[in-house]
């Protein structure tokens, strides 16, 4: 019996901290919402924090599905193991749709996102300090 009890109380307090630590990612990642248009991000540059973030993708009119994608500066944007495969979006984002990426965790530096699907160029950054 008091294997039993044991074992409900340590499902119980793994089920409780579990939850409080999905509830504390949330509360800590923040969001980065870009623009795309036809051909181009609305926002070439931007400026944060070191932190964890998502990326919310919106396509304005573009006539076609875009995509997310962020490499660090300096890398090889063409090579797909230079992307940080958790800032694409986890779906292509349909004309007049927003999607998300999963949670990104940046830290200093400089880092280029562009979409081949629109295309759009490679020079926007995004700047951690």
């Amino acid at each position: 019996m008091k294997k039993v009890i044991a074992i409900v109380a340590l499902v119980l307090g793994v089920t409780f901290s579990a939850n409080a630590q999905d509830k504390m990612m949330k509360k800590a990642q923040k969001t980065i919402s870009l623009e795309q248009t036809s051909g181009e991000f609305t926002q070439k540059q931007i400026t944060v924090s070191p932190g964890t973030y998502v990326f919310e993708i919106a396509n304005n009119a573009v006539g076609h599905d875009v995509g997310f994608v962020l490499v660090q500066k300096g890398k090889d944007i063409s090579k797909p193991e230079n992307h940080i495969q958790t800032a694409y979006v986890t779906e292509v984002v349909a004309t007049g749709k927003t999607q998300k990426s999963k949670p990104t965790t940046l830290a200093k530096g400089e880092y280029v996102y562009f979409c081949p699907m629109n295309p759009t160029a490679t020079d926007n950054t995004l700047i951690v300090q």
